[in-house]
């Protein structure tokens, strides 16, 4: 489980990543980032629509997924980032651990959201 640190609080940080935040999109997922000057630890949310995955139990177990690989990837990522990573196919939920992984580092490689 991500730590409460690591987490968006309140629906105004999620609003303003979405206004003002660089998007980069693979065919499953799509990565919202933005940088927070004032931050000292990378915040993360997942964001998963009813018209995705209809099942509140699927959505869940997709987002457990989600938030535990970017758990072991947050040493790696720069302390000011902002993360909303949005899903829009329901292939997640069968996808293999290995390429949803792959997807993801995929995705903050070209956010450039490592540290170098």
């Amino acid at each position: 489980m991500l730590a409460f640190k690591y987490r968006f609080h309140g629906h105004g940080s999620l609003r303003y990543v979405y206004a003002h935040g660089k998007t980069v999109r693979s065919h499953l997922i799509t990565l919202k980032h933005s940088a927070h000057p004032k931050r000292q630890n990378p915040r993360v949310a997942i964001v998963i629509s009813k018209k995705v995955i209809k099942g509140a139990v699927g959505r869940n177990r997709v987002r457990r997924r989600l938030y535990e690989l970017m758990r072991h990837e947050l040493p790696n990522i720069k302390e000011n980032s902002d993360l909303v990573l949005m899903v829009f196919s329901a292939e997640v939920l069968s996808l293999p651990s290995t390429e949803l992984l792959a997807t993801v580092r995929q995705l903050l490689n070209e956010a450039d959201v490592y540290k170098k």
